[in-house]
């Protein structure tokens, strides 16, 4: 069991890797920033310095690389979030945040509002409606069917149904789009980037995300017993039916905000919360915050490299898979070796 003060001491340093990202990513790009033009820049926006640097390193800076620097901490930070929650109430650690069809969804709503040739804003409101209605949809089945009895299993159930049917309308949609235009257009989206992301895209995210992770921040001892099944947490004197609705809702609003900035990137919760449950443990109420701060640091490093390796951008959710894939397999191979 991870000490208090080890947990504590986890947290500073995880924040104090972020911060160092979060500065360092501002330097690196096509066109490199050393750090004095970078506080130069931030403190002439912020406190109205004078500031020596050229439009273009301001333009760069404040308009292209900040917006995109805190999209990616709030999206890896969003979907750790949500892959915790899930894991923890499914008590299963290889669900992620797309179980109950929420991503499916949100990239559906998105497909078609690209198909449609809808503004940038819409596709956006599109996708995070669409993520919603997926989820609602898979707690309509799980309602329909388990009558009180296997509630999760029907969830997760009911999710594979959901997660199916709006694989099959995203598929429906690029086959239906022009192939010289809305198709690559919707595919690329599909693969996740933050290349478009702008100030308004952020505020766009921020409700949901407060909203989402608000209730989390405060209910963690819950979401612990929770984890230990339905019956010890009834005993506890729990309200398990509108726990589990609550948690699933703030997890669902996190990931339907996240794929609408971001599109669909896979792999961040799944094996985010595993990295983050090694370093503090399983408590919630040091995970949570880890897997924040992990999650969000991570989606960051991944995006500086994807707009840095080469001199064409690649798309997020083939960065996060191959780093994903190979750590997916780590966990099966310990889980296995657990069970001899």
């Amino acid at each position: 069991m991870t000490s208090k003060r080890s947990s504590a001491g986890a947290i500073v340093i995880a924040v104090a890797v972020m911060v160092v990202l979060f500065f360092g990513s501002f330097m690196v790009g096509q066109y490199p920033i050393d750090p004095v033009g970078v506080v130069e820049i931030i403190g002439a926006q912020l406190f109205g310095f004078d500031c020596s640097q050229s439009d273009m390193a301001q333009t760069i800076v404040w308009k292209v690389r900040l917006p995109r620097i805190c999209a990616a901490l709030l999206v890896g930070a969003a979907l750790s979030i949500a892959g915790a929650v899930y894991q923890g109430l499914f008590k299963n650690p290889m669900v992620s945040p797309d179980i109950l069809g929420a991503s499916s969804g949100a990239g559906f709503g998105a497909a078609l509002a690209i198909l449609l040739s809808l503004p940038y804003a819409f596709i956006q409101v599109n996708a995070f409606a669409f993520g919603i209605v997926a989820v609602g949809l898979a707690y309509f089945v799980c309602q329909r069917v388990s009558r009180g009895k296997d509630a999760i299993l029907m969830l997760v159930l009911g999710g594979m149904i959901v997660s199916t049917l709006f694989s099959s309308f995203i598929t429906l949609t690029k086959y239906v789009a022009d192939p010289d235009s809305k198709l690559p257009e919707i595919t690329y989206w599909l693969m996740g980037s933050l290349s478009t992301v702008n100030l308004q895209d952020i505020l766009f995210l921020l409700p949901p995300l407060l909203v989402g992770i608000a209730p989390l921040a405060f209910l963690r001892w819950q979401l612990n017993a929770m984890a230990f099944g339905d019956e010890e947490a009834q005993a506890m004197g729990l309200n398990v039916k509108r726990l589990r609705g609550l948690f699933i809702l703030c997890a669902t609003l996190l990931t339907a905000a996240s794929v609408a900035i971001a599109g669909m990137i896979g792999w961040i919760g799944l094996i985010i919360p595993h990295m983050a449950r090694f370093i503090v443990g399983p408590n919630c109420k040091v995970l949570l915050p880890m897997s924040f701060l992990v999650g969000g640091s991570f989606l960051l490093l991944v995006d500086n490299v994807a707009r840095n390796l080469f001199t064409v951008e690649i798309p997020l959710g083939i960065l996060t898979s191959i780093v994903g894939a190979p750590f997916f397999f780590y966990l099966l191979l310990k889980r296995k070796k657990e069970q001899l």
